[in-house]
């Protein structure tokens, strides 16, 4: 196993043993609003502080960017990007469903990649070049080769930066014919499920890097594809992502390309 992907896992076991000791004790918990319907509590900032004092030891001269305290930066071409609890609301509201994310990325390219579900003790893991694993058994991403019966993932708009109507638009030319469609509330593992195949496809609108870092390189690693659903590579910039098994994605980009208001953005 990569050295670097080695600590990767370490710092996120050790943020997913903080999680799930607050477990049942909502309650208790000192929670802030960052945004509208957007929370953070001690929980996720313990995780991020106990993930960042790991990876520090390790590597000193690595940037990092964290999603509750920020970028820390350096000189070096080697950037952590990290999520402590990604799916923070699932957290508070008792729904077992939420991860630790970290990816690392190299100039521009993410090499290493871990999300953690410490509720279900389940570990996705990725290196550049070496494939995708579920709790060190290779996983690849699903055979199907249309929309028709296909199981999709998704994230709805909530803040009130986002453009719900555009969303919408989408979301309606890409059900047709589906299995469903599945907002779950976490991201990373939205695209770990890819990976793993238990989604055929995923998108979604307005997402932050660490949100995505580590999640793009499963589902690269796995076998699947992975851009932005105007048609480019820029999702890690622009924050709106889709991706799915090969001939999945191929027909999601099809049908979205229909649509005005993606034509517009191309």
């Amino acid at each position: 196993m990569q050295p670097m992907l080695n600590t990767a896992i370490r710092a996120a076991r050790d943020a997913g043993q903080i999680i799930l000791r607050h477990v049942g004790h909502i309650d208790k918990l000192n929670i802030q609003t960052k945004a509208r319907n957007d929370f953070v509590s001690e929980v996720d900032r313990g995780a991020e502080q106990e993930i960042i004092k790991r990876l520090t030891r390790a590597y000193p001269d690595h940037g990092i960017l964290g999603e509750e305290s920020g970028a820390h930066q350096t000189q070096s071409d080697y950037e952590w990007i990290i999520d402590p609890l990604d799916g923070t609301t699932n957290f508070l509201y008792g729904i077992p469903h939420y991860a630790v994310s970290i990816g690392l990325r190299h100039k521009d390219r993410i090499e290493q990649a871990v999300v953690y579900d410490p509720f279900k003790d389940e570990l996705f893991t990725a290196s550049r070049g070496e494939g995708a694993r579920l709790n060190d058994r290779r996983i690849r991403v699903s055979q199907r080769n249309s929309l028709e019966g296909a199981l999709l993932g998704t994230g709805i708009p909530f803040r009130e930066d986002q453009d719900l109507e555009t969303y919408l638009q989408t979301l309606r030319v890409l059900i047709q014919g589906t299995a469903g469609v599945r907002r779950a509330g976490s991201a990373a593992l939205d695209l770990a499920y890819v990976a793993a195949g238990r989604l055929d496809g995923y998108w979604e609108f307005g997402l932050r890097p660490w949100d995505m870092a580590a999640g793009i390189l499963l589902v690269q690693e796995a076998g699947g594809l992975i851009g932005d659903p105007y048609g480019g590579k820029a999702q890690l910039k622009t924050g709106d992502i889709l991706c799915g098994s090969p001939k999945v994605y191929a027909a999601m980009l099809q049908r979205l390309a229909s649509l005005p208001a993606i034509k517009h953005h191309v």
